[in-house]
């Protein structure tokens, strides 16, 4: 049985309203292993709003939303008394297996200094069946609201 770790201070805590366009379920972190990679656990409700119009009879994840899981997990493991990181590029992304309703997803996160500050962010997502996607977001860190 997984023990699942207390988000940073300043996340979203699980179950509180999230802005429009977030999903719906909780991201759970995971305890980290020994290279220093960051896991996260997220399953995929029947009730996403986005799974009835994606598609009408055979509802699949969208991409999209394998993104936005990412992002979640990103604010939910940053270090603590860090002000929360910026997304400011989706570098790439690469969907690689299907995503369906109840799968349960982990996102392995590796994280990278790169120029100026900034990090980049790469991170696998997984499913029960395999590989499901490629991602490498791109983020500043920020000081109170303002931009670094």
């Amino acid at each position: 049985m997984d023990v699942l770790a207390e988000p940073r201070p300043g996340a979203p805590a699980p179950g509180a309203p999230r802005s429009a366009g977030a999903l719906s379920g909780s991201v759970g972190v995971l305890p980290s292993d020994e290279d220093g990679r960051t896991r996260t656990r997220f399953t995929v409700s029947a009730d996403e709003t986005v799974l009835p119009g994606h598609y009408p009879g055979f509802p699949i994840f969208p991409g999209v939303c394998l993104v936005e899981y990412v992002h979640l997990s990103v604010l939910a493991t940053a270090p603590a008394g860090e002000p929360g990181p910026e997304l400011v590029a989706v570098e790439s992304t690469r969907f690689t297996g299907p995503v369906y309703p109840g799968d349960e997803l982990t996102a392995d996160i590796d994280w990278k200094p790169v120029d100026g500050g900034a990090w980049q962010c790469r991170a696998k997502i997984r499913s029960g069946r395999g590989d499901a996607a490629s991602v490498r977001l791109r983020y500043r860190r920020t000081t109170k609201g303002a931009s670094a």
